[in-house]
């Protein structure tokens, strides 16, 4: 099988058996899944189910304690050796993690840094393109998501809204294999929501593969490929948007979505 047709095949996001405590307290217990080229894959489940921890162990924020989890094929954190796995360096860390775009709750924006600055920022310094050829994907970014205008604006002249989108598209800057999303709403007043949500329905349209943890159902119920239900570390329940949301089996996710429909 040829190369191309092997990374067809390859999931974009393939996580086997992967443990995470802190301290004495398990987050993560034995979590497998797999996510597909395209796919997007929304995280339901209390807080403390582990779905903020998983996202980060995807970029290797969190080192997992085991198990393992690959981007495109390729091991994030880890390389072989032989029969074993073994730590990356921190350069071949950060280069499979400027592949993973991510999206956090709150902004972290550089405050001193024009909207510009802050798309261009890691592309030119951390990968050494060029700053002409960075800065026309950045502008088409800020396009994309409806800002156009305002890359000359300081982080702090904008609405929260505005600040998310403005992370979105310096993530997408980074023209990264996929997208992950921890709460990116949460911290937004409820008029600013839908603006952030809609530009992650086109990035959706667009088939870039998303892991989105949310407590936004409507969102996942209409762009979700699947709805995975995490539960003390584990899957409970994953599945269609229709079969988890409107029909799940499980009791713990039918006493959750009663409290965040």
């Amino acid at each position: 099988m040829n190369n191309a047709a092997a990374e067809a095949r390859e999931p974009m996001v393939r996580a086997v058996g992967v443990h995470k405590s802190y301290g004495h307290v398990p987050v993560l217990n034995g979590l497998t899944l797999d996510v597909a080229g395209g796919e997007v894959l929304c995280l339901l489940g209390p807080s403390g189910s582990g779905k903020s921890t998983f996202l980060r162990c995807i970029n290797h924020l969190e080192a997992p304690d085991s198990g393992y989890i690959s981007v495109a094929g390729e091991l994030i954190g880890y390389r072989e050796q032989g029969e074993f796995l073994v730590e990356a360096s921190e350069r071949q860390i950060a280069r499979k993690r400027a592949e993973i775009g991510m999206v956090f709750q709150q902004f972290n924006l550089f405050s001193n840094k024009t909207v510009l600055a802050n798309l261009t920022e890691a592309p030119v310094r951390v990968r050494r393109e060029p700053r002409a050829e960075v800065e026309e994907r950045a502008r088409a970014n800020l396009r994309r998501v409806g800002l156009a205008d305002l890359a000359d604006r300081y982080p702090g002249q904008l609405s929260g809204g505005q600040q998310q989108r403005v992370a979105i598209a310096r993530a997408l800057t980074m023209r990264p294999k996929v997208m992950l999303f921890d709460e990116p709403t949460s911290a937004l007043d409820p008029e600013l929501v839908g603006e952030v949500l809609d530009v992650m329905r086109d990035l959706a349209a667009d088939g870039m593969t998303m892991v989105v943890v949310t407590h936004e159902i409507g969102f996942a119920r209409e762009v979700a490929t699947r709805v995975a239900f995490l539960h003390h570390g584990q899957i409970a329940e994953i599945g269609s948007p229709a079969s988890v949301i409107e029909h799940p089996s499980h009791e713990r996710i039918r006493a959750f979505l009663t409290t965040v429909r």
